[in-house]
């Protein structure tokens, strides 16, 4: 009874203090009273909760004691009893509201406080966070983001600490922050142009998923939209090129680098469409990938060039005369002369509709290589010199695909035939999935053979119409609408699941398309390099060696 009397008599007394410093006009003339508030945050439970909402309230009258002040309100924040600190959270927005200086210190404890276990602390700490996002959202993101990207070394248990609360506040920018941009971010273009340099500067740390949720958020602002300048597309498409790992020489045994490579190109995809430029990924892939392509494996192989089919699109006539050559290099790898058993439908079909838009963009260099007679009035067209066995070489090879792919064609149409036939007799769930999944195959293959055929028809003239346009529609992309693609720059201006490993005679499997590496490949290439400790090489992926890249 005596230890409740006490209590009380403090709570009274604590009353009386800030009674007595609401009431007063000069109230730095009562510092006494908040030293004896500050005290009473050592006391009962009671005395504490009171204790944290006086400090914070009468806080910028006594700036020659407000570290001390801060300081004892911090205590509470971390205190035994759950009520307790729930208070002291709900205070500490106070300690900016009139002495700003304080914010981005505040919004760092807050920060901190996110890893705690408790939903209603949690729901306190995400309430205080928003509220000092909406007096200064400047101030309060770049503190938010420096529990992002830091890249300082760390003791083991620094940094299992720093990434629990790095993941935790991740979280509350992906979910509170970005879907409320349009109510914070104003004045828009300055605070666009502010968060996306915070952004770009603490990439060099991510992991694959986070990554695409930074180039996504960058998308939806009106910095980077659709009416963005051709400035502002290059420059997202120049964040990628960076995760994308340009600058490195490529190693074939490292395949966290191609899968990475494969889904940054995917990723930029969208950007080569609204006008930005391919050249880093093209000369990238000329220089670096092409050269060492037998080594790579076959499922890598297969989405490097599915993305390069859809990337061929978008070159510039000055990419495309570079990569020319490589591509059919690769084309008669694959073209072979005489008929085989087993043969890789898709790798043909990828590989000649690349041909056939890179060719359209720069005619007259096939005239060496395949030894066509394309005439444009340039010294490069060679037509002096006599390619006759190149072109003999080249529409034998078009002939035995040509083929191949109608034998092929034969074959998948009768086995789809029997497939049906299956699905009637089939008894099990498992059976029908198991058949649903051959005929989808099939379905592929002959999309396959079928375009290759398309493909092939008109590259048998010595002065062919190359295809330029998105008529031929890829076997493994849904079927669209024709879109109007923008006009090609002139020369020299800047501007993953089972694999259809083609219609193999065999063995078939289920398509694999790069429209499906945003959400098949990108899990592989990003969340899969994560179980090897976040995989990747060490600029912009987090590295195997301490658990995060380093650059």
């Amino acid at each position: 009874m005596e230890k409740a009397s006490d209590d009380s008599m403090d709570i009274e007394k604590l009353y009386e203090f800030g009674e007595r410093l609401n009431e007063a006009k000069d109230k730095s003339q009562h510092k006494e009273d908040y030293e004896c508030i500050l005290a009473a945050a050592n006391g009962s439970v009671k005395a504490k909760q009171l204790s944290a909402m006086l400090i914070p309230k009468f806080f910028k009258y006594f700036p020659q004691i407000s570290e001390q002040a801060l300081d004892q309100h911090l205590y509470l924040c971390e205190d035994e009893e759950l009520g307790v600190r729930v208070q002291a959270i709900r205070g500490l927005p106070l300690f900016c509201k009139d002495t700003p200086e304080h914010l981005s210190k505040i919004v760092d404890i807050l920060a901190q406080l996110l890893v705690t276990g408790e939903n209603v602390e949690r729901d306190a700490v995400n309430k205080a966070l928003m509220s000092l996002l909406r007096q200064d959202v400047r101030m309060s993101l770049t503190a938010l983001f420096k529990h992002v990207g830091s890249t300082e070394e760390r003791s083991a248990e620094e940094l299992s600490s720093w990434e629990n609360v790095r993941e935790k506040v991740l979280c509350f920018i992906k979910e509170k922050v970005f879907p409320l941009k349009a109510e914070l971010l104003k004045p828009q273009e300055e605070l666009e142009r502010h968060i996306a340099n915070l952004v770009k500067q603490n990439l060099q740390d991510v992991t694959a998923v986070e990554f695409e949720m930074f180039v996504n958020f960058l998308k939806s602002l009106s910095l980077f939209g659709q009416n963005a300048s051709a400035e502002r597309v290059q420059e997202l498409v120049e964040i990628i090129e960076g995760q994308a790992d340009l600058d490195a020489q490529f190693d074939v045994s490292d395949g966290d680098h191609i899968d990475r490579f494969i889904s940054c190109l995917c990723m930029a995809l969208p950007f080569f469409i609204r006008g930005a430029s391919s050249s880093k990924f093209i000369n990238y892939l000329s220089k670096q990938i092409v050269p060492v392509f037998d080594k790579l494996p076959e499922e890598r192989k297969l989405d490097l060039l599915k993305t390069l089919a859809e990337c061929s699109l978008y070159a510039t006539p000055q990419d495309s005369r570079q990569f020319l050559p490589s591509v059919v290099q690769l084309l008669k790898k694959y073209m072979v002369r005489r008929k085989i058993e087993e043969m890789n439908f898709t790798h043909i079909e990828c590989l000649l509709y690349t041909f056939h838009h890179l060719a359209h963009k720069t005619p007259n260099v096939t005239n060496s290589l395949c030894g066509y007679k394309i005439v444009t009035g340039q010294p490069s067209d060679r037509l002096g010199e006599d390619f006759s066995e190149q072109f003999k070489d080249f529409t034998e090879r078009l002939t035995t695909i040509e083929d191949l792919a109608r034998s092929m064609i034969k074959k998948l149409t009768q086995g789809m035939a029997d497939h049906n036939k299956a699905m009637t007799a089939a008894k099990t769930e498992e059976e029908k999935d198991d058949i649903k999944t051959q005929k989808q195959s099939a379905t592929s293959g002959l999309k396959s053979c079928n375009n290759i055929l398309a493909m092939a028809l008109p590259l048998h003239s010595k002065s062919p119409s190359f295809i330029g346009d998105q008529k031929i529609n890829l076997s493994w992309k849904e079927v669209t609408k024709p879109s109007v693609l923008p006009p090609a720059t002139s020369a020299g201006q800047k501007r993953t699941a089972a694999a259809f490993n083609g219609a193999n005679t065999s063995s078939m499997k289920k398509g694999r398309g790069v429209g499906g590496i945003q959400n098949q490949l990108l899990n592989k290439a990003f969340e899969g390099l994560s179980s090897g400790g976040r995989g990747g090489r060490n600029r912009g992926w987090r590295g195997r060696s301490r658990g995060r890249g380093h650059r």
